[in-house]
């Protein structure tokens, strides 16, 4: 009943609905590994974000080589800061605003230094590509707390001078001429003694996990639905051939039929049966007048 599933038409329908049945898998696998990368991040910022400060002696390993652990963990930093070396980060939007971020090395005891953000600006107004005023660091020893984040990657796109197109700790540490931690930077949270006026200070991460779960299950049920359709087809394509009365079998002895016809059988013609001998006589007597 089932035999024509093994045609070349249903084949190839096999066919690509497994493609796009598999493509479907990818994807909902691609939202699963998002959903996992979020929850480690939720997970990262829940277990640092709020945790004690750690010295910088015993956090130092972390801006020399990133560990994605560490993200948020605070650090203790003590030292000075650099301010004729200050850069502005362009194109950092807060809360759905255009802006900056400040960022200025800070001096360590050891001889090096670690990039510290020490918040947002918002565009200027008096001369485009610049905020219109830049609070001041404090001069002179200062006690930064501040919370690990990974250097940034680097951007086609340049900047103009005294400012950077991303936080790219390699490009920034060749502006300098002492060492720079380029592994990670150092995201302000307290300094002390502090400024008058401060930058805007970057708000808690949200902990989210998104709709990737949602996501992902809808894509697994999309393949399901894929087999599920092509069942359903196959089923009726039986069903039209059962009530239709059309067997494979009868399809197979209708087509050699087709393609070898028996040859058509004609009657020979009746012979004509000449007259009997009665008849034959009546027939002479009857042309004689008798």
């Amino acid at each position: 009943m089932y035999r024509f599933l093994l045609s070349p038409r249903w084949v190839g329908w096999l066919v690509l609905v497994c493609i796009l049945a598999a493509a479907c898998v990818g994807l909902g696998r691609w939202q699963m590994d998002r959903r996992e990368a979020s929850l480690a991040d939720s997970a990262r910022i829940e277990s640092n974000y709020d945790a004690a400060p750690v010295p910088y002696d015993e956090a130092q390993k972390y801006f020399d080589e990133y560990d994605e652990n560490a993200e948020w963990l605070p650090v203790t930093l003590e030292g000075t800061y650099d301010s004729a070396e200050q850069r502005i980060v362009r194109n950092r939007p807060l809360k759905g605003r255009p802006g900056y971020e400040v960022l200025l090395p800070l001096k360590l005891d050891d001889g090096t230094s670690v990039a510290v953000n020490r918040g947002w600006l918002p565009i200027g107004d008096d001369k485009a590509g610049r905020p219109d005023s830049i609070p001041a660091a404090p001069e002179g020893r200062v006690t930064v707390v501040a919370r690990i984040k990974p250097s940034e990657p680097t951007l086609s796109r340049g900047a103009p001078e005294g400012q950077l197109a991303s936080i790219d700790l390699g490009a920034f540490a060749e502006q300098l001429d002492y060492p720079l931690h380029r592994a990670s930077y150092a995201l302000m949270a307290t300094e002390d003694p502090g400024a008058a006026v401060v930058p805007e200070g970057a708000p808690r991460p949200e902990v989210d996990e998104g709709l990737h779960l949602s996501y992902g299950l809808q894509w697994y049920g999309f393949a399901l639905m894929m087999f599920i359709g092509l069942g359903y087809a196959a089923r009726q394509e039986a069903l039209n051939r059962y009530y239709d009365g059309i067997d494979d079998d009868d399809e197979d002895e209708d087509d050699i039929i087709a393609a070898h016809p028996a040859p058509s059988r004609r009657r020979p013609p009746r012979k004509k049966r000449g007259p009997t001998g009665e008849e034959e006589e009546d027939a002479i007597l009857d042309a004689q007048g008798f």
